[in-house]
């Protein structure tokens, strides 16, 4: 088997069995072992693949690229880049829906910010960045090392809804009718409205995006971002 398809073959045990790990075989290992058996067996097993997926990707020759990458793939990547950095900043501020169970309010408050937006921010801004690496690195290993990242975030997050919303039948169905999975669809469709943009999270942002795109020229001399035509 070539170093390519093992990329291939890592990224999709790691994808399933994280997945499986979490929501099928959760509830019976913490209900025979406990919680910290459970956590200690998927910290285990989710570094291991990962490890795995790691090395097969830096031994793996990249071939030929899929496709030719000019500047409307690269201002295309650069601008869900910069939408993924605010997703995931703002992630980092305020979540509505993280607080415990036990003081949760009898109904949540208005999706504000980067949760008008969609309700799983952080893992948005990890697949769009996934999917901008896929656009403007079309290597077989790239793309399967994106692609299991990209759908271990959204697949994790849809898992998510199903488990909250039977954790916490009040609260749930109605943040969930506040918000949506999609980016933008409670937007577009008037279940959310715009606002609660604070400066200094898009600020954070806005640097956390440069840092990033920036550190592309010394670590593989490949300038990404507006560093690209500076």
């Amino acid at each position: 088997m070539g170093l390519a398809a093992m990329v291939a073959v890592a990224g999709i045990t790691f994808t399933v069995l994280h997945i499986a790990s979490s929501n099928l075989a959760r509830p019976r290992i913490v209900a025979r072992w406990g919680e910290q058996a459970f956590l200690g067996i998927h910290s285990l097993l989710s570094a291991s693949l990962l490890t795995w997926l790691g090395i097969a990707y830096y031994l793996a020759d990249p071939g030929e690229p899929l496709w030719d990458v000019g500047d409307g793939l690269w201002i295309a990547a650069s601008v869900l880049t910069a939408f993924a950095s605010v997703l995931l900043i703002g992630s980092l501020v305020k979540n509505p829906a993280a607080i415990p169970p036990a003081e949760l309010p009898d109904q949540p408050p208005p999706a504000l910010g980067v949760y008008c937006v969609t309700r799983h921010p952080m893992m948005w801004g990890i697949a769009l960045w996934a999917i901008s690496h896929i656009l403007t690195y079309p290597f077989w290993p790239q793309v399967f090392l994106s692609a299991s990242i990209g759908t271990l975030a959204l697949a994790g997050s849809a898992f998510q809804d199903v488990k909250k919303r039977r954790a916490l039948p009040v609260f749930w169905p109605v943040w969930q009718a506040r918000t949506s999975f999609w980016p933008c669809w409670a937007l577009l469709t008037g279940r959310a409205r715009w606002g609660g943009w604070r400066p200094l999270p898009l600020l954070i942002a806005a640097v956390f995006w440069l840092a990033v795109t920036w550190v592309h020229i010394p670590l593989g001399n490949w300038p990404a971002g507006i560093w690209r035509w500076l």
